[in-house]
């Protein structure tokens, strides 16, 4: 006779744990983050990216082109976290604080990778192209952290502002870098004096800017003059201009 206190069906079995998985893509930029954490940057191979990642190298390289690459897909990852969060607290603050409150969440983003981040940018000081490259995506990057902070980024004033977040950002994470202070006094710090500096450059610049505004707009008014002039010629002439200009006439092609 059975147990009483035994029950007769088996006990069911928990089911494993499902391992989280990631894209593909995020699979490879934590993987470089992990390799760069441990050893020298100019060590790792796309072939060691991939093979942490658990990927082949024809997968591999329908995601990412280089190395480079894949630390650029981090640029993105980083955005994301920041402009996923809630900024509606910001709207009446003036723009210097929302800028030092996304400028902030971003380091906060950042700091999972902050070991792997130090040994690359120690590595990459010395290779102009590469900073160069780094600077075009930073771009990228911070024209919608300044879109988050509710700052314009639009038209030659507005360019400008967007270099000079990028420039100021940087510094900042120079010294984000070396501060292990869990208050981040001194990056706190930095980035504030570097935000100040960049309002007081812009004041600068806008102030240059209506100063030359009526010498512009006598350049445009020449200008236009004589693109009415070399309107009148026969046509010709307009023919010949356009066979010689690679752009077709549309000044718009360059940009």
């Amino acid at each position: 006779m059975p147990d009483a206190t035994t029950s007769e069906t088996p006990p069911t079995e928990a089911p494993a744990a499902t391992a989280k998985t990631i894209p593909p893509r995020e699979a490879a930029v934590e993987a470089l983050m992990r390799l760069a954490a441990e050893q020298p940057w100019n060590d790792i191979e796309i072939g060691d990216i991939a093979r942490e990642a658990g990927l082949s190298l024809a997968e591999f390289r329908e995601l990412f082109p280089s190395k480079g690459a894949v630390l650029g897909g981090l640029s993105r990852i980083i955005d994301r976290a920041v402009l996923e969060g809630d900024t509606s607290d910001l709207a009446d603050e003036p723009s210097r604080e929302r800028l030092f409150d996304v400028l902030m969440r971003r380091l906060d983003a950042m700091t999972p990778y902050k070991d792997a981040l130090r040994r690359i940018s120690y590595a990459l000081r010395g290779d102009p192209l590469s900073m160069l490259a780094l600077n075009g995506v930073a771009l990228n990057s911070h024209r919608f952290m300044l879109a988050a902070a509710g700052i314009n980024t639009e038209g030659p004033l507005g360019r400008l502002k967007l270099q000079g977040v990028v420039i100021a950002f940087a510094r900042t994470v120079e010294v984000w870098l070396d501060d292990d202070d869990p208050a981040l006094a001194r990056t706190m710090a930095r980035l504030d004096k570097e935000i100040r500096n960049g309002e007081r450059f812009m004041e600068r610049a806008d102030d240059a800017r209506r100063l030359t505004a009526p010498f512009l707009a006598l350049g445009r008014s020449l200008l236009e003059r004589g693109n009415r002039s070399r309107r009148g010629r026969p046509p010709e002439d307009t023919r010949n201009e356009d066979a010689g200009n690679p752009l077709g006439g549309d000044p718009a092609a360059a940009i």
